[in-house]
């Protein structure tokens, strides 16, 4: 039996759970997430919290048994605590202006690109530096992919290490050309 899969979902208060069949909707204090599960998954509501059984003993019900669950334990955290993702632009004139759902990057193009999230998630600029931006929201997976279609505007590059980044991502620096011995030879030159 899974590990992760066997443990159940706590139901905190103010948390409301509906199950039919393969869907499930989560209500919370910071809003609703619903999802559908596969059909080789057995998901009930046991005295507060949220079991979920497999039924086979397959390759794919294993996978699917603990994946199910932290789904699930993703949805109930989202629905009460929410989701945070910062996201650092680093570079000499580039910046962010959020607006609730919508972001205005400028990352040294000819024009400003204007990138517009679902509604459930929020832009925020983090007060004491203007440089890291703020994405907030309940669904996990949706911040995820918002944070990677923001960065793939402009990749951190590798020489200077300018472009957007996760919040405290390492970039691994190359060294750039250099002067010196040699430098004549690499040019085709005769000493």
């Amino acid at each position: 039996m899974s590990r992760i899969g066997k443990q159940p979902v706590l139901i905190p208060s103010g948390v409301t759970v509906t199950i039919k069949e393969t869907n499930v909707t989560i209500k919370g204090p910071k809003g609703e997430l619903i999802k559908d599960f596969s059909p080789r998954m057995k998901i009930e509501v046991q005295d507060d919290k949220i079991v979920v059984i497999r039924e086979g003993n397959e390759k794919l019900d294993k996978a699917l048994h603990g994946l199910t669950r932290n789904l699930i334990n993703n949805m109930v955290e989202g629905v009460t605590k929410g989701y945070v993702r910062k996201m650092e632009i680093v570079g000499i004139g580039f910046r962010a202006a959020p607006n609730k759902n919508k972001i205005n990057l400028t990352l040294g193009f000819t024009h400003p690109v204007d990138f517009v999230a679902p509604t459930s998630i929020d832009f925020k600029l983090d007060p004491e530096n203007k440089n890291i931006i703020i994405i907030t929201g309940i669904d996990k997976q949706i911040i995820g992919e918002v944070a990677a279609k923001i960065r793939s505007y402009r990749k951190p590059e590798p020489y200077k290490g300018k472009g957007i980044r996760y919040f405290g991502e390492k970039i691994v620096k190359k060294a750039g050309k250099s002067a010196g011995a040699g430098a004549g030879a690499a040019a085709g030159g005769k000493k």
